[in-house]
């Protein structure tokens, strides 16, 4: 599944395309992909054509992008989408030929870009996309990356803000992690607690911590805590740099192509493998429908007292 590094590869590479371009048409080839717009196709091709389109925002694993006012809406509207498992957001010449496993596109126009076509690709149709309205954030605080604005879609108001978010609350994610009793690698999955973190970045910031997944979360010191919180950060920064992690062509920026921070990872997808830290052999175990990879020497287990 794409995670933070992934997502904000795809909304810094729309940005340019989309950010003041108005949509001249909406062709839905597969309505699977509006499970989010419970309103259905016909109302989410009205909503859209002949909007203008602001800048793309995210938060954790949701990017939307905010639509220009219209004066007979009451609150502020975004496009949003979720790539699910394998989602794609890609940037295409207008009249491309339809690609393997679209299902929505937009035929947009750019004063400087000219016709483009935003294509929404998705394998497995988990990912969604949906016509929101927009809601205050609760702390006040611009919503995420790319926005100055303190508005948020309402389908992304129980999200918890990202590690990289500058209002990211770090006392407050300390608090949470100090009142769980669940495993601290189930705790990063959870969107409303940390956002943007998943399998992969959880597995490499634990790794970097030397914090064993399967540790209980209050058995966790704060000077731990803080340092774990501080590998996530550089995890996912230098994931960032390098363009996401790719391990097939399900994962691409706008423009089909891959990252390669795959080359950088140190226990994730390496079962069997020497520790880069230590050279004890790397384990793989069944974390619920994935798996979780650690080193037994460098990530002791510990217990609470």
């Amino acid at each position: 599944m794409p995670e933070l590094p992934e997502v904000e590869v795809v909304r810094a590479g729309l940005t340019p395309a989309v950010t003041g371009a108005t949509v001249q048409a909406v062709t839905i080839a597969d309505a699977r992909a509006l499970t989010r717009h419970v309103a259905g196709a016909a109302d989410f091709e009205r909503a859209l054509t002949g909007r203008v389109l602001e800048q793309p925002a995210r938060r954790g694993k949701f990017l939307w992008i905010p639509l220009g006012v219209e004066a007979a809406e009451s609150r502020p509207r975004a496009l949003i989408g979720h790539l699910g498992m394998s989602g794609q957001l890609l940037l295409r010449q207008s009249g491309a030929p339809e690609v393997r496993h679209e299902r929505v596109r937009l035929d947009i126009h750019h004063s400087v870009h000219g016709e483009l076509a935003v294509v929404f690709v998705d394998q497995r149709t988990f990912g969604s996309l949906a016509v929101d309205t927009l809601v205050p954030t609760p702390d006040g605080a611009a919503a995420g990356w790319g926005t100055s604005r303190a508005e948020l879609p309402s389908q992304v108001a129980h999200i918890a803000r990202d590690p990289l978010d500058a209002a990211f609350p770090d006392a407050a994610f300390r608090a949470a992690v100090a009142r769980k009793d669940s495993a601290i690698k189930r705790v990063l999955l959870d969107q409303t607690v940390i956002s943007g973190v998943g399998n992969i970045y959880a597995d490499e910031a634990l790794w970097a911590a030397r914090v064993h997944p399967e540790t209980p979360a209050r058995a966790l010191s704060t000077r731990t805590v803080n340092r774990l919180l501080a590998k996530i950060r550089a995890v996912m920064a230098r994931a960032l740099a390098e363009g996401g992690t790719s391990f097939d062509a399900q994962y691409v920026n706008v423009n089909g192509q891959s990252g390669y921070f795959s080359r950088s990872l140190n226990v994730y997808g390496r079962g069997g493998a020497p520790c880069p830290r230590c050279g004890t052999p790397l384990v793989r175990v069944a974390f619920t429908n994935r798996s979780s990879h650690f080193c037994r020497r460098c990530q002791r287990r510990l217990t609470v007292r």
